[in-house]
């Protein structure tokens, strides 16, 4: 499992998705989830950086878990997800302050994602109180942004949220330069 939330918190760091100690990676085993460490550097996750907690209940590793792991506990209990990634991906974080939603124009991305909900917290960006929003929203999407602050993507294997997060961001670099070269992505001109 470490080798695991090494891949992917690696991949994230180096492809600019997440800060040096931003984001976060979780699995569910049965009753409990490991989550990553509050404050841990994604990019070099070592054994340390891992905590285990109840889905349901804290126990005493609960207050080195992540802060964002009320949202991971009410998403693996309204969802089927295993694995969840939080992501601080760039561009579409950009998008979630003027779009009310994210919609697809590339082909990959209209495929795998269709839509994704953006959330707001009002002024003040706590996730946590948009977790059983994320959580509902994610039974029916694979990613959900908050606005200002970052996706969530939930799947059963945590390559699989990371790949959603990646294609997220893909899509969202592209909306942004279409934006920029005033394109309008829905008519296509030959």
């Amino acid at each position: 499992m470490l080798s695991q939330f090494q891949a992917i918190g690696q991949a994230l760091f180096t492809q600019g998705l997440v800060s040096p100690q931003g984001g976060n990676l979780s699995v569910k085993l049965g009753e409990h989830l490991v989550i990553t460490h509050r404050g841990s550097a994604l990019g070099s996750i070592q054994e340390g950086d891992l905590v285990e907690t109840g889905i349901c209940k804290n126990n005493r590793a609960t207050p080195l878990a992540s802060t964002e792991l009320e949202v991971h506990r009410c998403i693996y209990k309204s969802t089927s997800a295993l694995a969840v990634v939080h992501a601080h991906p760039p561009y579409a974080v950009a998008l979630s302050f003027t779009e009310k939603e994210i919609v697809p124009r590339d082909v990959e991305g209209r495929a795998l994602l269709a839509r994704v909900p953006i959330l707001s917290a009002g002024k003040e960006v706590k996730a946590a109180k948009l977790a059983e929003r994320i959580a509902r929203l994610l039974s029916e999407c694979r990613v959900v942004l908050v606005r200002g602050h970052g996706s969530f993507a939930a799947s059963q294997l945590l390559e699989e949220a990371y790949y959603y997060t990646v294609v997220l961001e893909q899509s969202c670099r592209l909306l942004y330069l279409l934006k920029a070269l005033q394109v309008n992505p829905g008519v296509t001109t030959v």
